[in-house]
């Protein structure tokens, strides 16, 4: 979960609440740290404050959606008027909760916004043929089926979720190798990706990272 709310006390009391109920929290206390998170990470759900510094939490949201990143997200903010939830639901919220609000009844709408989204779609479109997140496995027209080690298989996902989206070499470093410090990972394993997949599975835009290549 990213929970984006720039009030610390609150933030930390929310943090401790949702770990407790079994939930992996990352915080973010501004929006662009916020709109990094959502654009590098991939999150179940989003619990976002409106007023935060730097970027609002309404454009914070818009920019994510512009992008193609579809999580969840619930808006808990004061501003809890009719106007407010309006404008909020069209900017792409899937539901909002004005403060003061009712631990219980946060906790119940999470729960059901999680419920709503959970369908996670095993088989994904890249270049050559389909690949199956759960098996690892990629059916290719010219090599048959194609199995992925773990870290190649996360690094291929984490691509074709987002296919239109070039991803920074630090950005996958950090998602799909947090336990190495060397960005020549990510290198290495495009290229095992490349090998296995064809060199035009993972392209390479000079000068940013990589993106999944065009699947046809």
């Amino acid at each position: 979960m990213l929970l984006v709310e720039d009030d610390r006390q609150l933030s930390g009391m929310l943090e401790q609440l949702l770990a407790s109920e079994g939930y992996d929290v990352v915080v973010a206390r501004d929006g662009q740290r916020a709109l990094h998170e959502g654009l590098t990470q991939a999150f179940d759900v989003l619990v976002l404050d409106r007023g935060l510094p730097v970027i609002e939490g309404l454009d914070v949201l818009s920019r994510l959606r512009g992008r193609g990143v579809l999580t969840p997200a619930l808006i808990l903010s004061a501003l809890g008027n009719p106007a407010d939830r309006v404008e909020g639901l069209d900017r792409g919220a899937e539901d909002y909760l004005g403060k003061p609000f009712d631990i219980d009844e946060l906790l119940a709408r999470i729960r059901a916004l999680l419920r709503r989204h959970q369908t996670v779609t095993p088989i994904l479109r890249v270049p050559g043929g389909e690949f199956d997140t759960g098996s690892r496995s990629v059916a290719t027209a010219h090599a048959g089926t194609v199995l992925l080690s773990q870290r190649e298989a996360e690094l291929l996902e984490r691509l074709a979720r987002r296919p239109g989206q070039v991803f920074e070499r630090a950005d996958l470093l950090g998602s799909v190798f947090p336990d190495a410090d060397d960005l020549g990972v990510v290198d290495t394993y495009v290229h095992y990706l490349r090998k296995k997949l064809g060199r035009g599975s993972v392209l390479t835009v000079r000068g940013v990272g990589y993106r999944l290549g065009a699947v046809k």
